[in-house]
């Protein structure tokens, strides 16, 4: 195997979901902090698509004086990251489809 010696990893604790109380190796970005989203495909048995889990990450909490003591992955089921998003676009509508023109009212 290649040498990663340059890859760095931090066990990070999942919570909640089907990885609730798992520990993970996750690779860290160059800032040494872990991806903001963490998706993991599940194979479906029946052989149909996988499911994928999303876990966001979160802090894992403070000390006394206020220094970050880590990071962790809580379980986000409803969660859509990972779609880009800028500070121009608009909030996402269920009806957000362009209209073929104006509705025909007349008979």
């Amino acid at each position: 195997m290649a040498d990663t010696g340059a890859v760095k990893s931090e066990d990070t604790p999942f919570e909640g979901g089907p990885m609730d109380g798992r520990v993970l190796p996750v690779l860290l970005g160059p800032t040494g902090r872990p991806p903001k989203t963490y998706r993991i495909p599940v194979p479906d048995a029946a052989g149909g698509p996988p499911t994928v889990l999303v876990y966001r990450l979160v802090p894992r909490g403070h000390s006394r004086m206020g220094i970050q003591k880590g990071w962790k992955y809580e379980y986000a089921p409803e969660d859509k990251a990972g779609r880009l998003k800028w500070p121009w676009s608009k909030p996402d509508r269920p009806n957000d489809r362009p209209d073929d023109g104006p509705a025909d009212t007349e008979g």
